[in-house]
């Protein structure tokens, strides 16, 4: 035994063998992935299937061969050794795909976040994938051959990995082609080349590309002002992997919602999510690019929701219990909570989200202007680590999953522990209901008060194997895309219909119409506005507003 660890293995040699590494152990979820959609096609091919683990470690070998000799060999096989472990385990644990939205989430992601995916269960299972490869590395022969006898031996290796790809790729076309039209999603599974382009394109969009000239979509949006109504107040709450097959306001069985039930909200049971990530959602919700046509760099050069409504006139405050606002809110008022331990809502990564009540008391204490919006970011049910996002006495559904390798509780755990994040969430947004609420009734001024709340995405909870969230959204499942928009209004004026909001609550809706439903919610005029994505202009009686002439 002792004999084989200490033997020297030539650079070709460890190439070999460190490419059927990759492509066999890296890349057991990719087969696996692979064999589960195939096996159930009636012209299921298997010397394909025999043929994939050769054909990758052809590419593997190709790719690795590239690469100068020892030093920055064994340098960019170390890197390339470790982001594979985590990718792997990351998929095998969770499912998780790291195609460019995922890439993109993670570069967005906090230290404190990052953290809350360690555990034990992660470092034994990326450490136990490292071993093997890094032994192999160690073992490359220190003294190089000479340049002329390397370069031949490399050519040798490169021409032999060529012969044997084309022999696999010639004789098995058909198959190979057919795969790959009608499974494109399988090649995004493959570890770690997917990932590193993305990576890749990633980069040079957002590090290397010219800078957009800022685009000014409306110059002059005005606010409708209502003849009975002195000021209106608008909370819009921003929820945190909220999905709506979690909500009794949605008929799931338990009490969810028990806080909210008791007023008349009304929650729109068709709403889906412009992305399955935060880093898409929140910007894409807030924007006036539709699903198909938004991508992050166009929307962050033009003016967003908040940019309009705050050139109308609206006093617009952002108050984040999150990991920031994605950009959105660089332009307007914004409170970022303060994490630290001193505050007993707090444990120094990490607030509850009541913690947003008190900057809303301090908001609605001081209004400064006719129209007021005011968003509340929560950290709503943000995973893994989803016991951390509710206080004990909230801790209703038992037993729970007091742990971040979820994977490793039981369903009814994970679900309990889940569903306690939706419960408290529940609680914070009846609260910020009652304040408004309270504050219009105890005025001596007509106040119009209105709550909006929208989840940015949904959450996978081991259906199908499947964790977490940040799916590519055409393979996405319904539990990551499918979310809730509740909508509650104190009607001091009358101004919604209630029984046509009830009708209303079962249309189709998504995050494209965000953007115009709550232009309409703040009475603001704009160029921008398209009545027919208002998902409340049905039901809004608009007969008492000032009218404004648009020039």
């Amino acid at each position: 035994m002792q004999k084989i660890f200490s033997k020297t293995l030539s650079l070709n040699s460890a190439t070999i063998l460190l490419s059927l590494y990759f492509s066999i152990i890296f890349n057991f979820p990719f087969l696996q992935k692979t064999y589960h959609d195939l096996i159930k096609l009636d012209n299921f091919d298997f010397a394909y299937f025999i043929s994939l683990p050769l054909f990758l470690s052809t590419i593997f070998v190709l790719l690795f061969s590239l690469l100068p000799r020892r030093y920055v060999y064994k340098t960019v096989i170390t890197v390339l050794i470790l982001l594979s472990a985590i990718f792997c385990y990351a998929m095998s644990s969770y499912g998780i795909i790291f195609d460019y939205g995922m890439v993109e989430n993670m570069a967005e992601t906090s230290t404190s976040e990052a953290f809350t995916y360690l555990n034990l269960s992660a470092v034994f299972y990326i450490i136990l994938l490292t071993i093997t490869p890094l032994i192999i590395l160690r073992r490359i022969n220190p003294k190089p051959n000479p340049l002329n006898l390397s370069v031949s031996h490399r050519l040798k290796l490169i021409v032999s990995a060529l012969i044997i790809f084309i022999i696999i790729f010639f004789s098995l076309y058909s198959s190979y082609a057919s795969v790959n039209r009608n499974n494109r999603d399988l090649a995004k599974y493959i570890v770690p080349i997917p990932t590193l382009i993305a990576s890749y394109k990633y980069i040079k969009r957002n590090h290397f590309a010219e800078p957009m000239v800022f685009k000014e979509l409306d110059s002059h949006p005005e606010i409708q002002t209502p003849l009975k109504t002195d000021k209106n107040v608008v909370v819009m709450i921003v929820g945190e992997t909220a999905r709506a097959k979690n909500f009794s306001l949605n008929g799931y069985y338990k009490q969810t919602n028990e806080y909210t039930e008791k007023f008349n909200i009304h929650f729109f049971n068709q709403m889906y999510s412009c992305g399955t990530a935060t880093a898409v959602s929140v910007p894409c919700m807030f924007s006036l690019l539709n699903k198909e046509q938004f991508n992050k760099r166009s929307a962050s050069s033009q003016q967003n929701l908040l940019d309009i409504a705050k050139l109308a006139g609206v006093d617009v405050l952002w108050v984040d219990n999150n990991e920031g606002c994605k950009g959105v809110c660089k332009r307007v008022n914004t409170i970022n909570i303060d994490k630290n331990k001193s505050n007993p809502l707090c444990d120094g990564d990490y607030c509850f989200d009541e913690i947003l009540l008190t900057q809303l008391d301090n908001k609605l204490a001081m209004l400064s202007s006719q129209t007021t919006l005011i968003v509340l970011h929560l950290m709503g049910s943000h995973g893994p680590t989803y016991y951390r996002r509710y206080p004990q006495e909230f801790a209703t559904f038992l037993p729970d999953c007091q742990q971040s390798d979820i994977q490793n509780c039981t369903s009814e755990q994970l679900v309990n522990t889940y569903d306690n994040t939706i419960h408290y969430s529940d609680y914070v947004i009846s609260e910020v209901i009652n304040k408004l609420a309270r504050f219009s009734k105890n005025s001596t001024q007509m106040i119009n008060t209105e709550m909006i709340y929208v989840s940015d995405h949904g959450e996978s909870l081991g259906e199908n194997g499947l964790y977490l969230h940040g799916f590519p959204y055409a393979i996405a499942p319904i539990e990551q895309t499918h979310i809730p928009l509740l909508f509650w209004s104190n009607n001091t004026q009358k101004s919604f219909q209630s029984n046509c909001l009830k009708q209303s609550t079962q249309t189709t809706l998504n995050h494209d119409n965000i953007f115009h439903s709550m232009l309409g919610v703040l009475n603001v005029v704009s160029s921008t506005y398209q009545s027919k994505l208002d998902a409340f202009k049905p039901c809004r009686d608009d007969s008492d507003l000032m009218r404004i002439a648009r020039s």
